[in-house]
């Protein structure tokens, strides 16, 4: 079937000489791959290799069998070009990182209108502002909500986070209680929204101890989910 729909890219990969096979958020269809031939070869086809970055944002006409199978791009245009997101090598890193998180925990083949619109403003949103250092973990922080497992903050007020359970608890647990400042600095976020980080000031050990323990809650919760290879990286420059 013939589907004109947004998408996001979330990630592209190499196929033989000339051939790519891209995964694309759609907003009609949810997760959606699709084999690109040629495109690495081609200089006069409509699709070029530059729309399929990371996170572009897309217009697409496609062909969706619905089959599980790779599905096909007929038209591709992007909606909105990226003022910094490719080419500013900090923001560049954190699209690597974001991608990953992506990868790993989206594999819904249906429509989530709420969660496009949120990945859709989110990269908007850092592609326009250059005050994001804590960027990844409100974004972090968010995206749980939509893939269902956004902690619980009736009790914010205990000292420790069950990371298992993910609320906060009076009371230690030898297995999965976490405690220290990046427990009350995880708590900063719960009210934020990315126009307002700036009033969280975190030392970068601190952001750091943080944004692992985010990481720690997605292993427990999103089935598969792989520590980013692009973390390092991620650290070493936002350090």
């Amino acid at each position: 079937m013939l589907v004109s729909t947004k998408a996001i890219v979330i990630s592209s990969l190499r196929y033989s000489e000339a051939d790519l096979i891209v995964s694309c958020l759609t907003e009609v269809d949810g997760l959606k791959s699709y084999m690109l031939r040629n495109i690495l070869k081609s200089k006069k086809g409509k699709l070029r290799t530059s729309f399929f970055q990371p996170l572009t944002l897309l217009d697409l006409v496609a062909n969706h069998k619905n089959k599980g199978t790779l599905e096909y791009i007929k038209e591709a245009k992007i909606i909105q070009p990226y003022q910094t997101l490719h080419s500013d090598v900090y923001k560049s890193s954190l699209v690597m990182f974001l991608s990953e998180i992506l990868k790993s925990t989206i594999k819904e083949e249906e429509s989530n209108s709420q969660l496009f619109q949120f990945l859709t403003y989110s990269f908007q949103w850092l592609d326009l502002h250059e005050n994001y250092a804590n960027f990844h973990i409100l974004f972090l922080l968010k995206l749980s909500q939509y893939l269902g497992f956004y902690p619980d903050t009736s009790t914010i007020e205990y000292p420790y986070f069950n990371i298992q359970e993910g609320t906060f608890e009076q009371h230690f647990d030898d297995h999965f209680s976490v405690e220290g400042e990046e427990i009350e600095a995880l708590k900063l976020f719960f009210t934020k929204e990315f126009d307002s980080l700036t009033e969280i000031k975190l030392h970068k050990k601190t952001r750091t101890a943080t944004l692992n323990l985010l990481l720690n809650y997605y292993q427990y919760h999103s089935q598969g989910f792989k520590t980013p290879k692009s973390l390092a990286v991620l650290q070493q420059l936002f350090n």
